[in-house]
């Protein structure tokens, strides 16, 4: 009899999955019964999950502290995966963070050139020292960038810049690794409530009032879980063998229907 799992016996890696969209990813993918090496810099709650989803199963998952800054971190990411499953069938670069908002003329170019190399550079050494496995198991990359790097967003020119450069290398590493039937995917989301979205509210006058706003920012009339971000990192990995260098956005439609925007000075 046929596994009901969807993505039984595979083996991702998954970038800053001990919280948020990347929790949610990792454990949709431990319920499909993949083999997940996931990684963050926070060691107790990556030790947490790992125990939390090992003792659920039915796949497994197993935890590596990993700065994704740091080149050597990632390359031992990827090493320690082989090393323990002998084959990497999918990479999910999720890890990257979203600083405090602040204007153009206020953001140094240190702090761009620090975000470019956590949220972007980070995505392309993954995948280029993952390639070569996922070559031999012809499977998938899925990056995950956001919403507003199709609507841009306020006092946040350095983050989005990141987003839509992820967009735009997605489709150009789709091209080139077609001639070995890799995909390569990236998934957008909008407001989906994580620790980080809730900590950036927490910065704001009025916390409740600010994730209210973002409630009320989808046409669906709340905000996106973690589980819904990880079912479709999944549908990327397991069901959508016919897309690569595709941009799906998970936004609640978000980004539909005019509303007021002028600005008053």
């Amino acid at each position: 009899m046929a596994s009901s799992l969807r993505y039984d016996g595979k083996v991702a890696v998954v970038t800053g999955g001990s919280k948020g969209i990347g929790r949610g990813i990792v454990k949709v993918f431990v319920q499909n019964g993949a083999k997940v090496v996931f990684c963050a810099r926070g060691a107790d709650a990556g030790k947490a999950l790992e125990a939390e989803l090992n003792a659920s199963g039915p796949g497994s998952c197993r935890f590596v502290s990993c700065d994704i800054s740091k080149e050597d971190d990632i390359k031992r990411l990827i090493s320690v995966t082989v090393e323990h499953f002998g084959q990497i069938d999918c990479l999910v670069n999720n890890a990257g963070w979203h600083p405090p908002h602040k204007p153009t003329d206020e953001t140094t170019a240190e702090e761009f050139k620090d975000l470019l190399n956590l949220n972007l550079i980070s995505y392309f050494l993954a995948s280029k020292f993952a390639l070569p496995y996922l070559r031999q198991t012809q499977g998938n990359i899925i990056n995950v960038s956001s919403l507003v790097a199709t609507i841009g967003q306020k006092h946040a020119a350095p983050y989005v810049a990141t987003k839509g450069a992820i967009i735009s290398m997605t489709k150009a590493m789709a091209v080139d690794e077609s001639r070995y039937n890799v995909r390569v995917n990236c998934m957008s989301p909008g407001n989906v409530m994580t620790p980080l979205w809730e900590e950036l509210a927490g910065q704001t006058p009025d916390a409740l009032a600010t994730i209210k706003e973002g409630e009320n920012a989808q046409l669906l009339g709340r905000m996106g879980t973690e589980e819904e971000s990880g079912l479709m990192a999944l549908f990327l990995a397991a069901d959508a063998t016919f897309c690569t260098g595709i941009d799906l956005l998970l936004s609640g439609g978000a980004e539909l229907n005019y509303g007021f925007k002028s600005q008053v000075p």
